[in-house]
């Protein structure tokens, strides 16, 4: 048996057809978180809840995907890879409907779970196609072409969820997932061709069970914490079972040929520089969506519409962006980008805890857009060079295994900058967040990015250049051997 993928042959679409389906997936995704930050103020008083602790609304929905994404290329190689996609839409989709006629707090947040279970199938099952169809001399420009619709997601939602919370209700900013989600299982049935991997081990039950486990229980017994909302004692436990399965999945692990989250992987040095220095990253931009509309909203006193119309922004900014990555990387190559565009764009998240409402509008506006722009960039950066030096064969596992940690530091940014706020308010003893407060939870966050750049000094010169182009002066410069 072949070590090679086996393709279904009858369909021959071209490769730019495929990524605008994956990317219009991505784009389903992202429109739907965005807009939810925007209307998580309104939500509360729907629920009658504190809107300090509607952050559930978006950790659960993470949460989630750190449990199931690590089993995401395994059931792809072994269902194909079009099946596996096209049933993760048709979940997040009804997950979608369920979340608009929740009732309740905790109901919402069983239905966003259901959410993350398609969630965690749809984005890395869609990552899987990109990288199947397309070659590594292709990799940059077909990522940026992958993230350009998906871009438009968080540029749109903003505005459009401050519209439908301001002239409508909540419940909408769910409904306009529908005609995408079936729009998207009948493109995916037509154009995308059924891949699959031979099964050359057992599923890893065992690995999964522990591996989730463990995700689940640190990330939620960090958010009980962020939140205020649990004794003691429930941190201490969910911290403790999570620890603990943590442990016996890294014995399991080292014990199993194929396992769920393989860490052999961290062995590539490109693949683990790229996750471990993007982790810290993400944590910065997995707090923006939290904290940025509530800013805006609780601490500058716009409606939701008019907060919109501000945070979508900086969105045009990684629009922008996408058009020219490929140069920016072939002229300054990875490691450049990941070291200078990386403390820029910090340095303007940063930025961001100065804004008071006296500020001119379009001071605030170029900050923002900038911010976009750098992070987007960056973050091109890491999500093209984790794969450079990955084998063809390991590409479903890589996959799994990178956008479990994206994901989980996504988490950790919302929990992260939600204990720094309430940490804020409880010093200074505000009965409600204030400026001060968001400025703290802002530089927080931002001096746990910074970490990021500092990290990626250890990166070769010449790491990825085969993806870039780039070939740095003084090794050209050098007579060949």
């Amino acid at each position: 048996m072949t070590d090679q993928p086996r393709i279904n042959t009858d369909r021959h679409a071209r490769p730019r057809t495929v990524l605008m389906i994956v990317a219009s997936a991505m784009f389903m995704e992202q429109l739907d978180g965005t807009v939810l930050a925007t209307a998580l103020p309104a939500m509360a008083r729907s629920f009658d809840a504190d809107p300090l602790h509607m952050n559930i609304a978006l950790t659960s929905y993470l949460l989630t995907l750190a449990m199931f994404i690590p089993a995401s290329g395994r059931i792809a190689d072994r269902f194909g890879s079009r099946s596996t996609f096209r049933a993760a839409i048709a979940l997040f989709t009804l997950g979608s409907i369920l979340c608009a006629q929740a009732p309740t707090l905790w109901a919402l947040v069983a239905a966003r779970m259901l959410q993350g279970a398609g969630g965690a199938m749809m984005s890395p099952v869609g990552r899987l196609v990109m990288l199947r169809v397309v070659s590594k001399a292709e990799l940059v420009r077909s990522m940026a072409w992958l993230m350009i619709p998906a871009t438009i997601g968080p540029i749109v939602g903003p505005p459009v969820g401050g519209f439908i919370v301001t002239y409508l209700s909540w419940h909408w900013i769910f409904y306009i997932n529908v005609p995408i989600g079936l729009a998207g299982i009948a493109l995916v049935t037509i154009f995308i061709d059924e891949m699959k991997e031979p099964a050359r081990t057992k599923f890893d039950l065992r690995g999964l069970f522990l591996s989730g486990t463990a995700l689940a229980c640190l990330m939620f017994g960090i958010e009980v914490a962020s939140r205020g909302a649990g004794s003691a004692g429930i941190v201490a436990a969910l911290l403790g079972v999570g620890a603990t399965s943590a442990a016996l999945y890294w014995f399991h692990a080292r014990r199993t040929l194929r396992p769920m989250l393989d860490f052999r992987l961290l062995h590539i040095t490109t693949f683990r520089m790229s996750l471990l220095c993007g982790s810290l990253s993400r944590i910065a931009v997995g707090a923006m969506p939290f904290l940025m509309p509530m800013m805006f909203q609780l601490g500058f006193g716009l409606s939701a519409v008019n907060s919109g119309l501000i945070t979508f922004v900086s969105s045009i900014g990684s629009l922008m962006m996408r058009t020219c990555a490929p140069w920016f990387l072939k002229q300054l190559g990875f490691r450049t980008v990941l070291i200078w565009v990386g403390a820029l764009a910090n340095t303007l998240l940063a930025l961001s805890a100065a804004f008071r409402p006296d500020w001119p509008l379009p001071l605030i506006y170029g900050v923002l857009i900038a911010n976009g722009f750098f992070q987007s960039l960056q973050f091109m950066a890491y999500n093209t060079i984790a794969y450079a030096d990955v084998p063809r064969e390991d590409m479903s596992a890589a996959t799994s295994f990178y956008t479990t940690f994206q994901q989980m530091s996504l988490t950790l940014g919302i929990a992260v900058s939600a204990a720094a706020l309430a940490a804020s308010i409880s010093v200074t003893g505000h009965a409600e967040p204030m400026l001060p407060d968001f400025s703290v939870a802002f530089l927080f966050v931002a001096a746990v990015s910074f970490l990021a750049p500092l990290l990626a000094t250890r990166l070769d010169r010449q790491a990825g250049a085969e993806l870039s182009g780039h070939r740095d002066r003084a090794v050209a410069s050098k007579p060949a051997a």
